[in-house]
């Protein structure tokens, strides 16, 4: 069977070191220009390569904005996977591992400049409204997976994990990334606070225990 990479003609082949320079060059504009106002041919012409090109790797400009926000949500993911891991394991005292994972993510993934830019991109608007395309809901998933898990085992109280891990997520990450700047080093206290305050709220809801 002949695949689409295979009747791709010479020449046209997906080079790496091409891609990044698109990505990165897309990256670039979109942040600087928005999302309307960045054309396939300003990323071309950034990235030193032809339109041609960037159709040939993407497509339309919607899947150079898609691409662009996956790649930079697959550190973020990496590094929620790992705090998962190591911080929630079944059996572990759930406000001590959930106040660990937190506190981990912050510090690894919420505070980092990666993520300021990840935020601007994702919320970027076009003339339509809301830019076209989603965000990985990996990260999401990998918490509503563990709180599946505590419910499981009767650590937590409800029939909707998903739900729960809404919750969770809301009280937290999401509380303190839109109170304050996590970026601003004289904020951390105040942040740690916010994280604190949320995980207690989210056990005195949902804890088999409380």
């Amino acid at each position: 069977m002949v695949t689409v990479e295979q009747q791709r003609p010479q020449g046209r082949g997906r080079s790496p070191l091409k891609r990044t320079a698109m990505l990165d060059a897309a990256q670039e504009l979109f942040l600087a220009e928005g999302y309307d106002r960045t054309s396939v041919d300003a990323i071309a012409a950034l990235a030193n390569v032809s339109k041609r090109t960037v159709y040939d790797h993407f497509g339309e400009k919607e899947l150079v904005y898609r691409a662009v926000v996956d790649r930079m949500s697959v550190s973020m993911m990496e590094t929620i996977a790992a705090a998962i891991e190591a911080e929630l394991p079944e059996g572990c005292d759930l406000r001590s591992g959930l106040l660990a994972f937190v506190r981990r993510v912050a510090t690894g993934t919420i505070s980092s400049s990666e993520y300021v830019l990840f935020r601007k991109l994702s919320s970027l608007k076009y003339s339509g409204g809301r830019v076209p395309g989603t965000i990985r809901a990996a990260p999401k998933e990998l918490v509503i997976a563990r709180m599946a898990r505590f419910v499981e085992v009767g650590a937590l109280r409800s029939a909707e994990p998903q739900r729960v891990a809404e919750h969770f997520i809301a009280l937290t990450f999401l509380l303190a990334m839109d109170t304050l700047d996590p970026t601003v080093t004289s904020k951390h206290a105040e942040l740690d606070s916010i994280l604190v305050d949320g995980v207690d709220a989210f056990l005195r809801a949902y804890s088999a225990e409380g």
